[in-house]
Protein backbone atom coordinates (compact mmCIF):
# COMPACT_ATOMS: atom_id res chain seq x y z
CA UNK A 1 0.00 0.00 0.00
CA UNK A 2 1.38 3.36 -0.90
CA UNK A 3 2.11 5.70 1.97
CA UNK A 4 -0.46 9.04 2.16
CA UNK A 5 3.11 11.15 0.63
CA UNK A 6 3.43 8.84 -2.11
CA UNK A 7 -0.07 8.98 -3.06
CA UNK A 8 0.18 13.11 -2.77
CA UNK A 9 3.06 13.32 -5.42
CA UNK A 10 1.41 11.13 -7.68
CA UNK A 11 -1.85 12.89 -7.76
CA UNK A 12 0.55 16.39 -7.76
CA UNK A 13 2.45 14.72 -11.23
CA UNK A 14 -0.84 12.95 -12.90
CA UNK A 15 -2.36 16.30 -13.63
CA UNK A 16 0.78 17.98 -15.67
CA UNK A 17 1.34 14.45 -17.32
CA UNK A 18 -2.68 14.51 -18.27
CA UNK A 19 -2.37 17.68 -19.39
CA UNK A 20 0.60 16.76 -21.45
CA UNK A 21 -1.13 14.05 -22.70
CA UNK A 22 -4.22 15.40 -23.84
CA UNK A 23 -2.24 18.70 -25.22
CA UNK A 24 -0.34 15.76 -27.35
CA UNK A 25 -3.56 14.16 -28.32
CA UNK A 26 -5.05 17.45 -29.97
CA UNK A 27 -2.01 18.45 -31.65
CA UNK A 28 -1.85 14.89 -33.22
CA UNK A 29 -5.50 16.04 -34.16
CA UNK A 30 -4.32 18.84 -35.80
CA UNK A 31 -1.65 17.67 -37.87
CA UNK A 32 -3.94 14.60 -39.23
CA UNK A 33 -6.26 17.28 -39.91
CA UNK A 34 -3.57 19.22 -42.10
CA UNK A 35 -2.32 15.97 -43.67
CA UNK A 36 -5.71 14.94 -44.95
CA UNK A 37 -6.16 18.04 -46.75
CA UNK A 38 -2.74 18.28 -48.22
CA UNK A 39 -3.23 15.12 -49.82
CA UNK A 40 -7.13 16.18 -50.50
CA UNK A 41 -5.46 18.96 -52.14
CA UNK A 42 -2.89 17.05 -54.28
CA UNK A 43 -5.88 14.61 -55.46
CA UNK A 44 -7.78 17.49 -56.53
CA UNK A 45 -4.53 18.78 -58.31
CA UNK A 46 -3.48 15.60 -59.80
CA UNK A 47 -7.07 15.08 -61.45
CA UNK A 48 -6.90 18.68 -62.72
CA UNK A 49 -3.26 18.27 -64.03
CA UNK A 50 -3.97 14.60 -65.67
CA UNK A 51 -7.21 16.01 -67.21
CA UNK A 52 -5.54 18.71 -68.94
CA UNK A 53 -2.68 16.39 -70.05
CA UNK A 54 -4.90 13.79 -71.79
CA UNK A 55 -6.30 16.79 -74.17
CA UNK A 56 -3.08 16.69 -75.67
CA UNK A 57 -2.61 15.32 -78.79
CA UNK A 58 -1.04 12.06 -78.61
CA UNK A 59 -1.25 11.78 -74.60
CA UNK A 60 -4.16 9.59 -74.02
CA UNK A 61 -2.11 6.68 -75.92
CA UNK A 62 0.78 6.89 -73.92
CA UNK A 63 -1.00 6.77 -70.79
CA UNK A 64 -2.50 4.02 -71.67
CA UNK A 65 0.89 2.28 -72.22
CA UNK A 66 1.94 3.57 -68.75
CA UNK A 67 1.62 0.64 -65.64
CA UNK A 68 1.76 4.05 -63.22
CA UNK A 69 1.73 7.40 -63.11
CA UNK A 70 3.10 10.13 -60.89
CA UNK A 71 2.05 13.92 -61.02
CA UNK A 72 3.53 16.85 -59.19
CA UNK A 73 3.07 20.46 -58.77
CA UNK A 74 6.32 22.30 -58.77
CA UNK A 75 7.60 25.92 -58.25
CA UNK A 76 10.89 27.20 -58.99
CA UNK A 77 12.80 30.29 -58.39
CA UNK A 78 15.79 31.78 -58.55
CA UNK A 79 18.00 34.59 -58.54
CA UNK A 80 21.55 33.31 -60.03
CA UNK A 81 21.31 29.94 -58.15
CA UNK A 82 17.86 28.13 -58.16
CA UNK A 83 16.03 25.62 -56.47
CA UNK A 84 12.29 23.57 -57.02
CA UNK A 85 10.11 22.05 -55.01
CA UNK A 86 7.17 20.76 -55.28
CA UNK A 87 4.35 18.02 -54.13
CA UNK A 88 1.99 15.35 -55.83
CA UNK A 89 1.33 11.44 -55.84
CA UNK A 90 2.40 8.48 -57.81
CA UNK A 91 -0.88 5.65 -58.50
CA UNK A 92 -0.36 2.80 -59.55
CA UNK A 93 -2.83 1.90 -62.55
CA UNK A 94 -3.25 -1.58 -61.86
CA UNK A 95 -4.36 -1.45 -58.00
CA UNK A 96 -5.25 2.12 -57.76
CA UNK A 97 -2.61 2.71 -54.70
CA UNK A 98 -1.75 6.23 -54.29
CA UNK A 99 2.13 7.26 -52.48
CA UNK A 100 2.07 11.15 -51.58
CA UNK A 101 5.65 11.91 -52.41
CA UNK A 102 7.84 15.56 -52.32
CA UNK A 103 10.28 16.33 -54.69
CA UNK A 104 13.31 19.15 -55.28
CA UNK A 105 16.04 20.02 -56.93
CA UNK A 106 18.87 23.03 -56.92
CA UNK A 107 21.10 24.18 -59.81
CA UNK A 108 23.55 26.74 -60.65
CA UNK A 109 23.22 29.01 -63.90
CA UNK A 110 21.23 32.06 -65.30
CA UNK A 111 18.39 31.74 -63.36
CA UNK A 112 15.91 34.91 -62.59
CA UNK A 113 12.43 34.77 -61.20
CA UNK A 114 9.49 32.38 -60.14
CA UNK A 115 7.52 29.59 -61.99
CA UNK A 116 5.24 26.95 -61.58
CA UNK A 117 4.48 23.88 -63.36
CA UNK A 118 3.22 20.53 -63.71
CA UNK A 119 4.93 17.32 -64.40
CA UNK A 120 3.58 13.87 -65.06
CA UNK A 121 5.88 11.14 -65.27
CA UNK A 122 4.57 7.99 -66.96
CA UNK A 123 6.51 4.34 -65.99
CA UNK A 124 5.95 2.07 -68.88
CA UNK A 125 6.56 -1.46 -66.46
CA UNK A 126 5.43 -2.04 -63.22
CA UNK A 127 9.27 -2.25 -61.58
CA UNK A 128 9.93 1.09 -63.24
CA UNK A 129 6.92 2.63 -61.27
CA UNK A 130 8.10 0.41 -58.00
CA UNK A 131 11.79 1.79 -58.46
CA UNK A 132 10.86 5.43 -58.60
CA UNK A 133 8.39 4.70 -55.52
CA UNK A 134 11.09 3.18 -53.29
CA UNK A 135 13.67 6.18 -54.70
CA UNK A 136 15.74 4.05 -56.62
CA UNK A 137 14.75 5.83 -59.61
CA UNK A 138 17.89 7.43 -62.24
CA UNK A 139 16.46 11.21 -62.22
CA UNK A 140 19.52 11.46 -64.51
CA UNK A 141 16.71 10.17 -67.21
CA UNK A 142 15.08 12.88 -69.52
CA UNK A 143 12.47 13.21 -71.91
CA UNK A 144 11.89 15.54 -74.99
CA UNK A 145 8.66 17.11 -75.53
CA UNK A 146 7.19 19.19 -78.55
CA UNK A 147 7.51 22.90 -77.65
CA UNK A 148 3.96 24.38 -77.75
CA UNK A 149 1.02 25.42 -76.97
CA UNK A 150 -1.91 23.41 -75.56
CA UNK A 151 -2.10 21.76 -79.46
CA UNK A 152 1.37 20.05 -78.98
CA UNK A 153 1.72 16.43 -79.32
CA UNK A 154 3.05 14.11 -76.92
CA UNK A 155 5.81 11.70 -78.08
CA UNK A 156 4.46 8.18 -77.50
CA UNK A 157 7.32 6.31 -76.40
CA UNK A 158 9.49 6.18 -73.54
CA UNK A 159 12.78 6.20 -72.86
CA UNK A 160 14.34 3.78 -70.72
CA UNK A 161 11.01 3.21 -69.39
CA UNK A 162 10.08 6.50 -68.58
CA UNK A 163 7.92 9.18 -70.42
CA UNK A 164 8.33 12.85 -68.86
CA UNK A 165 6.24 15.90 -69.06
CA UNK A 166 5.96 19.45 -68.40
CA UNK A 167 3.34 21.56 -68.66
CA UNK A 168 3.53 25.42 -68.37
CA UNK A 169 0.80 28.25 -68.37
CA UNK A 170 1.23 27.70 -71.88
CA UNK A 171 0.72 23.89 -72.37
CA UNK A 172 3.56 21.44 -72.97
CA UNK A 173 7.34 22.59 -72.46
CA UNK A 174 9.97 21.93 -74.70
CA UNK A 175 12.98 19.72 -73.55
CA UNK A 176 11.95 19.29 -69.98
CA UNK A 177 14.69 17.89 -67.57
CA UNK A 178 14.83 16.22 -64.42
CA UNK A 179 18.72 15.92 -64.07
CA UNK A 180 19.32 16.08 -60.14
CA UNK A 181 15.89 16.44 -59.17
CA UNK A 182 15.43 14.22 -55.62
CA UNK A 183 11.59 12.41 -55.25
CA UNK A 184 10.70 10.87 -52.11
CA UNK A 185 7.74 9.67 -49.77
CA UNK A 186 6.36 12.19 -48.10
CA UNK A 187 5.69 11.92 -44.40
Amino acid sequence: MLSLRTRRVWSILAIPLLLLGSHLAAAQGKDADKAAKARADIDKEQAAVLADFKKLKGAEAVYNKAAGYATFTVTKGGFGASGAGGGGAAVDKKTGAKTYMRMGSAGVGLTFGLSRYDIIILFETPEKFNAFVKGGWDSAATAQAAAGHSGAEVSSTFFDGVAYYQIGRKGLMASADVSGTKFWVAD
